[in-house]
């Protein structure tokens, strides 16, 4: 069963393979974590930045060998769980949707429109039935914190911004480009989810920092995306994150208030306690076990 939380912040990262390599963590260790959800993407490194425990987890595994539809997103959040974070923010590459948010810029990204297909989006199903609020999926405070680092590492900040997950592995076509931006996408990605949705199920505040590395299809005058320049933009960026990551670190409140996301299964769970599957509420431990220990 996992504990409830205390009052010291532990953030979960979740970002590329080489987003470590350059932040100089305190205590170093990196360790494999097992999920009865399956493999993880691999190892966790955790460690100390500025005193706060931070663990890392490379979303798409070392040398970036995972595309986004074969990512195991349940067992990287259950690993997370499993490892005691108390919050997760993400790092993504993302393409814009509007002319404002320009290649070099950080977007903190407050809702999300899923056209994902075929991912698992749920640690729960059948046997054990559990619906999470998920009107509002972005910790507002973790992202005003990590975007108000970014602005003090010297990023271009946008403070919200729509989120469309897209399938890929390809990129948009100038028609679904111009689709999504009259729906009121802002940025388009291929992670975010169903990341953001378990992270809700395993109460974990969660928050995305978005670092634009092209505009999308949808400008007429111009080229399609390449995966080539939204490489150099990434690199560029990467600098930055790690900045950001140590500044957010830096400026954390001393001390770890609670946040209503932490017991966002309170009400969530439906199915009877005399029929539930038993192997299910075993898998469910990190996750849940602070209320499928109730009955």
């Amino acid at each position: 069963m996992r504990a409830e939380k205390g009052s010291f912040w532990h953030i979960g990262v979740i970002g590329g393979s080489g987003l470590t390599a350059g932040i100089e963590l305190e205590e170093a260790q990196e360790i494999a974590v097992s999920s009865p959800f399956g493999e993880p993407s691999g190892p966790v490194v955790t460690g100390r930045l500025e005193g706060i425990r931070f663990t890392f987890i490379a979303r798409h595994g070392a040398g970036h060998r995972i595309p986004p539809s074969a990512v195991n997103y349940r067992a990287n959040i259950d690993v997370l769980a499993r490892c005691g974070v108390t919050d997760v923010l993400a790092l993504s590459a993302i393409g814009s949707l509007r002319e404002e948010m320009a290649p070099g810029h950080m977007v903190m990204v407050d809702q999300f429109i899923d056209r994902t297909h075929g991912r698992n989006g749920s640690f729960f199903g059948t046997g054990m039935v559990a619906h999470v609020s998920l009107a509002d999926p972005v910790c507002p405070r973790l992202s005003r914190l990590a975007g108000e680092a970014a602005r003090l590492a010297g990023a271009a900040v946008h403070p919200a911004g729509c989120y469309l997950a897209m399938e890929g592995p390809q990129f948009s076509t100038r028609a679904e480009s111009r689709m999504y931006r009259a729906w009121g996408a802002d940025v388009i990605g291929m992670t975010g989810m169903p990341e953001a949705r378990l992270a809700r199920e395993a109460e974990l505040p969660y928050a995305m920092l978005g670092m634009v590395t092209d505009y999308d299809a949808w400008r007429e005058d111009e080229a399609g995306v390449e995966v080539s320049h939204v490489l150099e933009v990434m690199h560029a960026n990467a600098r930055i994150a790690r900045q950001t990551l140590r500044l957010l670190a830096a400026t954390l409140p001393a001390e770890r208030t609670h946040s209503p996301i932490d017991h966002a299964l309170d009400h969530a769970l439906i199915t009877a306690a005399d029929a539930r599957d038993g192997g299910l509420v075993a898998r469910l431990d990190a996750v849940a076990g602070r209320v499928l220990d109730r009955g």
